[in-house]
């Protein structure tokens, strides 16, 4: 996520009541979580799980809890609560814009693209050229939509990522100020649920094809030319390559990666990083022939339980 123009490192403790520590005289360039995060943005960290990792990192201002000499080249912000202060620079920065009509006037849309009736567009939304947006189809703000791309009626583009930090008291949402991104020639079928980045960008590549009903999670890559089944689960920050097939009720876990041209048969579970090019089914999902193999002797068991008794 990034800001309107580069905001200096003395603004931004201002902003969130922080000490500076290291270069005072830095700025920076967005907001990003770890594992989107560039030089020259911020960051946060609140746990000292990760402190190691996060102080190595490319990001160049990091919101942390913990007194601690900065990193050569980095400015340290202490603050008692990094994960609120973050929030507030998201909130500050992307805040909750209300619509008062179906298509907002700040949305760019492209020639020979159809709204159908009852479709909502977003603050700042662009959409390409020759699409057909179908009735209730709502898109959220922020969010890009390529060209020659279909989405079927009553799908969620956009959408808060689903991201909460459990406190003593309940639950404080991540506030999410990333986007969706659809690229050219992709097709969504009904009532599909894409969340948008907490920071980053959720993708969905060039001419991947989504039946009715899946949910994709925040900060999830789709690669190109990828087909997706019905009551498909993806959580977030995962990565599925190119021609990967997901056939229907396949569920994927988060912070994983489907390899290239993968194929996953229908109901699979998928728990781990999944080599390219093979075929795979079961919850855990493992390769097809293996899964045959251990049915097979499963179904001999009985009678072998039975020969030894």
């Amino acid at each position: 996520m990034d800001f309107p123009k580069p905001l200096s490192v003395s603004e931004i403790a201002r902003i969130i009541g922080a000490e500076i520590k290291g270069n005072k005289d830095a700025n920076a360039i967005g907001l990003n979580e770890l594992h989107v995060v560039r030089n020259g943005d911020v960051t946060f960290v609140d746990h000292p799980k990760y402190y190691e990792k996060v102080l190595n990192s490319e990001a160049s201002v990091i919101i942390i809890n913990k007194e601690t000499d900065p990193p050569e080249n980095k400015t340290l912000l202490i603050h008692t609560a990094p994960y609120d202060a973050f929030n507030q620079l998201i909130l500050k920065f992307r805040p909750f814009q209300h619509s008062e009509k179906a298509i907002s006037s700040s949305a760019r849309i492209g020639k020979n693209t159809f709204i159908q009736p009852g479709a909502f567009i977003g603050n700042h939304v662009t959409i390409g050229d020759n699409c057909i947006i179908h009735s209730n189809v709502s898109i959220y703000d922020y969010s890009v939509i390529g060209n020659n791309v279909i989405i079927q009626a009553n799908s969620v583009i956009g959408g808060d990522g689903y991201y909460f930090q459990k406190r003593e008291n309940g639950y404080v949402k991540f506030q999410s100020g990333g986007r969706t991104v659809i690229e050219d020639d992709v097709e969504i079928g009904s009532n599909c649920s894409i969340d948008r980045g907490v920071t980053g960008d959720t993708v969905i590549g060039k001419g991947t094809k989504m039946d009715n009903q899946c949910q994709v999670g925040h900060d999830t890559i789709i690669g190109k030319n990828c087909l997706i089944g019905s009551f498909a689960a993806i959580a977030g920050v995962t990565t599925i390559e190119d021609d990967v097939i997901l056939w229907a009720r396949v569920s994927v876990n988060k912070d994983i990666t489907i390899k290239k041209g993968a194929i996953l048969l229908a109901t699979a579970g998928v728990d781990k990083t999944l080599e390219g090019g093979k075929v795979y089914m079961g919850a855990p999902a493992i390769e097809v022939r293996k899964y045959w193999r251990q049915y097979v002797a499963l179904k001999e068991l009985p009678d072998l339980i039975k020969k030894f008794k």
